[in-house]
């Protein structure tokens, strides 16, 4: 039988851990604003995320999944869903005849140009207690971690 231990005050969070607590807090903050701005929008925010990987690439089928972190499976419904609404077409790739590309069509862009402003704007309000210079240093710090790694 274990006791329960009281919640350690901020003066025993060592900094490690409370990097970490900032960083796991801000992405359920970031996953809420994209869960608030598909709901406005009736999309999922796998949906939202696909939606966004679209923006500027026409991945095939395997690329996509890769790009979202699901199964092929997964995948295919989430298109095939999307499709179903005109968000999304697939076409034969060029290069690989058994393979399909996944790309937005006029519709799908419209409505991910849409979710982008919602995200933007509700992002801005997160970051509205920041000075220029601290954004600027946010975005720097943040490239760099999630710049690929040279290891080796």
């Amino acid at each position: 039988m274990t006791s329960m231990q009281p919640a350690p005050n901020e003066a025993e969070v060592s900094p490690a851990n409370a990097m970490v607590d900032a960083l796991v807090q801000l992405s359920f903050r970031v996953h809420e604003v994209l869960g608030k701005i598909g709901a406005e929008q009736d999309l999922s925010v796998a949906q939202i995320r696909m939606l966004g990987v679209l923006r500027d690439r026409e991945p095939s089928m395997l690329a996509l999944a890769g790009h979202l972190g699901l199964d092929k499976s997964s995948t295919t419904g989430l298109v095939s869903r999307a499709e179903k609404r005109g968000l999304v077409q697939r076409a034969r790739d060029p290069h690989d005849g058994r393979s399909f590309t996944v790309s937005l069509t006029s519709r799908g862009r419209a409505l991910v140009n849409a979710c982008a402003r919602g995200v933007e704007r509700e992002i801005d309000g997160l970051v509205a207690p920041l000075s220029d210079h601290a954004r600027r240093q946010l975005v720097s710090h943040v490239s760099e971690i999630l710049a690929p790694r040279r290891d080796g």
